[in-house]
């Protein structure tokens, strides 16, 4: 589960304080799936890295599982991020000297029995219509391509926690649906939290549940 309870964050600048959240207040529970919509620079990037434990708040509490990430020294934050929260961006950010079936494994680099999930990403990869993509580099795949191997690699350690910025922003109208369509029906939905930041009103249509940030504070749409 995930427990949010009045998170703000302010950032310092030559004029003062600068606030961007203020008393967010979120609980959702695993299989969950909402939409979050807002203008530019309305800090909805910003409360993601926080949820997902990059980036601090400076006042109230966030709660995955029952633990506060923040009161986790260094070392204990990065494996607690690691097994728990996954990323997928607006920008892929796939290693473009590797393959697809290495890139879907980076995050098992600091897991023990590394050899083990090799099927899994084999496996999540078939899902995702990639089995004869396994070999390839990046350059050589589409942009709903590169976002589905994004995607298959936040899920490759069975995250709490998947975290979407702008996950079909550089996408094609098609691609974007297709990228939609396979977050919307992850196999792993029933239990993982899905939180989707997004300008596209369409794809924020297709949640269930959908919120926009105004003024700092997250209100159901």
């Amino acid at each position: 589960m995930l427990e949010v309870e009045a998170l703000s964050k302010d950032y310092e600048t030559p004029r003062g304080p600068l606030s961007i959240l203020s008393s967010v207040d979120l609980s959702l529970s695993e299989g969950e799936a909402v939409s979050i919509m807002g203008p530019s620079g309305c800090g909805k990037s910003t409360l993601l890295y926080i949820l997902g434990a990059l980036e601090p708040p400076t006042s109230g509490v966030v709660r995955l599982r029952g633990q506060n990430p923040f009161e986790l020294d260094r070392r204990r934050l990065a494996r607690f991020r690691n097994t728990h929260v996954g990323f997928v961006f607006q920008d892929h950010a796939l290693l473009p000297q590797l393959t697809v079936l290495e890139n879907v494994l980076t995050p098992t680099l600091v897991a023990k029995q590394k050899d083990s999930f090799t099927g899994r990403a084999r496996e999540l990869l078939s899902e995702m219509g990639l089995d004869d993509r396994l070999d390839h580099r990046p350059a050589e795949l589409s942009g709903g391509e590169k976002q589905r191997v994004a995607v298959a690699r936040a899920l490759i350690l069975r995250p709490t926690l998947l975290l979407c910025d702008e996950p079909t922003g550089n996408l094609d109208g098609r691609s974007a649906e297709s990228v939609g369509s396979l977050l919307l029906n992850l196999p792993t939905r029933k239990s993982t939290i899905l939180i989707v930041v997004t300008h596209s009103r369409d794809l924020a249509a297709r949640f269930e549940t959908r919120y926009e940030l105004r003024d700092g504070k997250l209100v159901l749409g």
